[in-house]
């Protein structure tokens, strides 16, 4: 058997947004901390280190701001440093020198005579693990509202405990319940009636941290609905003021 080849991002020099980011470990921080700050998510910080000594490029500046700004004895908190290196984020740039296209947020917000009626918001296995900021303003805008939310999750099929025909009424039932070839399965709950009450629902979100994946985990095993320690690969978010 012929000698495996070494892969030669193992042996490149960190790059310098990876250097920067192991100094703010140094002073305390997480690489979702650090993520937050730079207002991507934890993903982007993970390329630092995986993708040779020019990526992060972009987030260079923004990163040696926030170095100074932390070892000055500035501002800690992660939303004043956000607002910081928010003057300092550029855009990558392709070969030829243009700013390279970068895929919007997934997600979508709906107003009329400037008052907030409804939004919809989803976020994938990756966006989910840094914590699903897009889908927290959704919870937000509906509470502000009064109105209500609706969500589908997405996870293992063998990891839901109730039969889809045994759900409860209203509400609470997983009123659409689709198979996935991939051996997931999708259910949607607050389709029904009034939706799920969102000041409720944003409640439960400020005590997991702001984190709504999380907020919806642990209602689904409260519940008796999925199993504890289930990983959620997809989640949609619906929200809209009652009566609109």
């Amino acid at each position: 058997m012929p000698p495996r080849r070494r892969s030669r991002r193992n042996n490149a020099a960190p790059s310098e947004a990876a250097r920067l980011t192991n100094i703010l470990l140094e002073e305390g921080f997480s690489k979702r901390q650090v993520a937050t700050i730079l207002g991507r998510n934890s993903a982007i910080v993970s390329h630092f280190y995986t993708r040779g000594p020019g990526s992060g490029q972009a987030y260079v500046e923004a990163l040696h701001a926030v170095v100074q700004e932390v070892q000055a004895g500035g501002p800690r908190d992660p939303e004043s440093l956000r607002n910081l290196a928010g003057q300092y984020v550029t855009r990558r740039r392709t070969k030829s020198g243009r700013e390279a296209r970068v895929r919007g947020k997934d997600s979508v917000q709906h107003a009329t005579d400037n008052r907030w009626t409804s939004g919809i918001a989803r976020a994938g296995r990756q966006h989910i693990s840094s914590g699903a900021s897009r889908l927290k303003p959704i919870v937000d805008s509906a509470a502000d509202a009064g109105g209500s939310i609706a969500f589908t999750i997405r996870a293992s099929k063998g990891r839901f405990l109730l039969a889809a025909d045994r759900e409860y009424p209203g509400p609470l039932a997983a009123s659409h319940v689709v198979q996935r070839p991939d051996g997931t399965e999708e259910r949607s709950y607050g389709n029904g009636g009034t939706g799920l009450n969102a000041r409720e629902w944003q409640q439960r979100v400020t005590r997991n941290g702001g984190d709504v994946a999380a907020a919806i985990a642990e209602w689904m095993v409260e519940t008796g609905r999925l199993a504890e320690g289930s990983k959620i690969t997809h989640l949609e978010l619906r929200g809209w003021k009652a009566g609109s």
